[in-house]
Parts: structure tokens; sequence; C-alpha cells
């Protein structure tokens, strides 16, 4: 049974940055495509960022595009996602999650994935 741990988050002023990391275990990461998700409260949850098994594309939702980097460790099990020029609009519990689509076409949680994990909070103030 797969398991991820998502952490780096916390409370950060508009216009700064903050690096989110995701653990993943029990699966084999560097198969599949991964991608971060939020929700927002009262929100439904969105992808928002998505990268290829090599990280060879890289997909970003408009609303975090020019200020979000997803990034991948393939010998560490890692995804990360890089946030500047963070905004209150950013404010979020953030997940990850492999996706769906093979090549990021769409930023899609796999349809047998069900272990998602506690999500790291992300807060901006204005």
């Amino acid at each position: 049974q797969g398991q991820v741990e998502e952490s780096g988050g916390g409370l950060v002023e508009a216009g700064g940055s903050l690096r989110l990391s995701c653990r993943i275990s029990g699966v084999t990461f560097e198969d599949s495509s991964w991608g971060w998700f939020r929700q927002a409260a009262g929100e439904q949850r969105e992808g928002i960022a998505c990268i290829t098994s090599g990280g060879e594309i890289k997909q970003l939702q408009s609303v975090v595009k020019d200020r979000f980097t997803i990034s991948r460790d393939n010998a560490k099990n890692t995804l990360f996602l890089q946030m500047n020029s963070l905004k209150p609009e950013d404010t979020a519990t953030y997940y990850c999650a492999p996706v769906s689509s093979p090549y990021c076409t769409y930023v899609h949680p796999a349809r047998n994935f069900d272990y998602w994990g506690q999500g790291t909070q992300v807060t901006v103030s204005s």
C-alpha cells in the first residue's frame, strides 16, 4: 500500500515563498506522473501542477503558472513544489497524488488512488 507525506507548508506574507515536499513510499514513484492538488476551505480540490515520470513535461495551471515550479527527485521518491510570489488566494491545504494522464494532459488523480495524505497547510496573509 502506498503512502504519501506532504510537508513544507506554513504561514507566510503575501509575496513570500515556500517549498513543499511530498515523500512517497510503497509504490514505484518513478513509473508515474505526479501532481500537486490543493483544497481551500469550502472549495473542491483542484489540480494545479503535474510532472511526467522522467520530468520531461511539466504542466502548471494558469492560476499558478509563472509563480510555482514543480520538480521531482526519483532517486529520493520525492516530489516538490516551489511556490513564489504567494497570494492570499493560494491559501489552502496542499496534497500530492499520482496523475491519471501519463503526459500531464489533465491534472486529475489516478483512478485507483486512495491513499491521500494529510496534506500540508499553506496560509498566505495579506
